[in-house]
């Protein structure tokens, strides 16, 4: 699972470039619009939530605790509900949702083999 934790967290790093971008997108789009939506706001929450999950997955990837991918489960399973429950018009945020959400389950299998260890 370290090779996991390295990988995910480099690409959540990079991911969380382009999330923000379409997310300010999408923001000045819902302004435009005057359609209500806060689909721009929760991208960026997303973006943040998965620059922190990444920078926890490559901080804790050696680590032998549970700390880390009890952290990792949190981020990224709070940047899913949030993509899931906010995307609205903006599409692509149920993508990185998915992504987030891959993340958290993986980090609760790394957890429940820790846990056997």
């Amino acid at each position: 699972m370290k090779t996991w934790k390295l990988v995910s967290g480099i690409l959540s790093i990079i991911l969380f470039a382009i999330v923000s971008l379409q997310s300010c997108a999408a923001g000045v789009s819902n302004a435009l619009e005057a359609n209500g939506e806060i689909s721009g706001t929760m991208g960026i929450m997303v973006a943040a939530l998965m620059l922190a999950g990444g920078i926890v997955s490559i901080s804790t990837r050696k680590s032998e605790g549970k700390g880390g991918n009890i952290a990792l489960i949190v981020l990224f399973g709070l940047a899913a509900l949030i993509g899931f429950t906010g995307h609205g018009s903006y599409s692509d945020l149920a993508v990185w949702s998915a992504w987030c959400l891959i993340n958290a389950v993986l980090a609760l299998v790394s957890l429940i083999r820790a846990g056997k260890k």
